[in-house]
């Protein structure tokens, strides 16, 4: 079964995936037997509230908007949890991060990522990831993350070049 998830919605209510992505995240933290710490839960706030890629620098300026100001390593150890407990991934083309989807279930994702004004989709295919895997182990390789970034140009973005001067 094959998955998308569009990132970009521009008018929904983002409290409503913050409420959602934090209870999915309690329900992880608790079957794993982590910690959603306060602040784990904050920065996991911050990258749920627009649905666009973050990067830690942006959360860490998000943060210090409502309590003490927070250091690099805090912000990237919190992003570090929440990446092992499979609630965010990183988006390396971006050096940002997205909240995941489906915390509940280890999945590699693809994500199409638009090359002008950074619009994410995930896909979540097993049958790309299978290809995936069985050529590149037939090329002597073996993946080390599941995620991988496909650079693309979003049809907004499209449009907008397709228009005359």
């Amino acid at each position: 079964m094959v998955k998308t998830t569009e990132r970009v919605s521009r008018r929904h209510d983002h409290s409503r995936c913050i409420r959602r992505a934090v209870a999915a995240a309690e329900e992880v933290c608790s079957r794993k037997e982590v910690s959603l710490t306060p602040l784990r839960k904050r920065v996991l706030e911050i990258v749920w509230r627009g649905h666009e890629p973050i990067g830690a620098y942006q959360i860490m300026a998000e943060i210090a908007k409502d309590r003490e100001k927070v250091g690099p390593p805090t912000v990237y150890r919190a992003l570090e949890f929440l990446q092992e407990a499979g609630l965010v991934h990183r988006l390396d083309a971006l050096n940002a991060f997205v909240g995941c989807d489906h915390p509940d279930v280890h999945h590699a994702a693809q994500f199409l990522i638009c090359s002008k004004c950074h619009r994410v989709a995930e896909i979540e295919d097993p049958g790309l990831n299978r290809a995936l895997t069985e050529r590149a182990r037939s090329l002597g390789f073996r993946f080390e993350s599941g995620a991988v970034e496909i650079k693309t140009l979003c049809d907004g973005c499209a449009v907008g070049l397709a228009q005359p001067g």
